[in-house]
């Protein structure tokens, strides 16, 4: 079986014949784009290549752990550390794409090249004098130019920090990797009717704005999505008070309170709309979450402020809750439970959005209001 049979197979899933996107899909081969990833193997990564069916599957493809990109690995090799690049989800490109409300003639910046199968897909359809994508690691951005150029295809691909100035001015600008707030630089290179779509970091919430004469505005999407934050390095940094950091830590840990919990254990990270609304309200808390052979499971979050909380439980048991630090995040995580269940929603999905100058973000849903501050303050 030819890779054409796979791709054909992978459009028939991802869309429909009567989309543009089909014979575009169909005609890309991911498998040319995606030589080599990374499967979990306990907690490492083991590299993986093919069969090319593989490569075809709708779902994302780890092709990079720490400073490790799997071309490079061997059989035994073991990486350690978080997801530095990937090949997105297929489908997930193209609602991507569809959130770009992308058109022939204008010019498209795509931010995370990555494998270039996302770059590609958009030369091919739109032509490569409309497509420029932008990654932070130059061997990806040189090896995804080179795939490109053995099917014919010539976007302009560039290395460089993709939240510092950017090579152009832009009708849209489709990020695959998350932000913490919107780069000013990214709004310098907006030109007026111009759209922008990115995740934010921490979250699953899907940002679209358009540049109208009333500002920068949009909404968050209904539909979650969650990427790789960017960096500016060769991997990510560790935060600086917490390089040594295990949850084992505290699996036995006192809490400065012990209490019992409202609602069952969950694992917050996946649980979308939860974890979106805690990281609005705490921003830059982390989720360890196991669940044990007995029905046991735990739930950990600690912030870099040093305040953490453990919950575990068996099956939907109320769980006992341990908690310390300057703030009770566990209380913090079952204000959002209790707002949650009374809306009867998320209110930060379908959310209005407007974007500031400095790249803040203020979204209203309505009598709902947030602030996504700045991340990068002086730009």
């Amino acid at each position: 079986m030819d890779w054409k049979t796979h791709a054909q197979a992978l459009a028939d899933e991802i869309t429909h014949p009567g989309s543009r996107w089909h014979p575009v899909v169909a005609d890309t081969p991911r498998h040319q784009f995606v030589l080599a990833w990374w499967t979990r193997d306990g907690d490492r990564w083991a590299p993986r290549r093919g069969p090319i069916a593989d490569a075809y599957a709708d779902r994302s493809l780890v092709t990079r752990v720490g400073q490790l990109h799997a071309d490079d690995a061997v059989e035994d090799d073991r990486a350690a550390g978080l997801p530095t690049s990937s090949s997105t989800m297929p489908s997930l490109v193209l609602t991507m794409y569809r959130h770009g409300r992308l058109a022939e003639g204008l010019d498209i910046l795509d931010v995370g090249t990555g494998s270039g199968y996302g770059a590609a897909l958009l030369a091919r359809r739109y032509g490569s004098d409309q497509v420029t994508t932008v990654d932070v690691d130059l061997g990806l951005v040189v090896a995804a130019a080179e795939r490109m150029a053995a099917i014919g295809l010539d976007p302009t691909a560039v290395a460089g920090d993709a939240t510092g100035p950017l090579p152009g001015q832009f009708d849209r600008i489709v990020s695959m990797v998350s932000v913490p707030s919107i780069p000013p630089s990214w709004l310098a290179a907006l030109r007026p009717g111009g759209r922008l779509v990115t995740t934010i970091t921490g979250t699953w919430m899907v940002v679209t704005a358009s540049r109208t004469p009333r500002g920068l505005v949009g909404m968050v999407e209904y539909e979650p999505a969650a990427f790789m934050g960017t960096r500016a390095g060769e991997d990510y940094p560790a935060p600086p008070d917490d390089r040594d950091f295990d949850e084992r830590d505290f699996d036995e840990r006192d809490g400065d309170e012990m209490t019992t919990g409202r609602y069952p254990v969950v694992d917050v990270a996946n649980a979308w709309q939860l974890s979106t609304m805690l990281a609005l309200s705490a921003p830059g808390v982390r989720h360890t979450y196991r669940r044990e052979a007995d029905g046991r499971h735990t739930a950990i979050m600690t912030h870099p402020d040093g305040s953490w909380a453990r919950a575990s439980a068996v099956g939907t048991a109320p769980p006992t809750v341990h908690q310390g630090g300057p703030r009770r995040l566990w209380d913090l995580l079952d204000d959002v439970r209790d707002d949650w269940l009374r809306r009867g929603m998320a209110p930060a999905f379908g959310a209005r959005v407007r974007i500031n100058d400095d790249g803040s973000i203020r979204l209203d849903h309505g009598d709902w209001m947030a602030t996504i501050p700045t991340a990068f303050p002086g730009s």
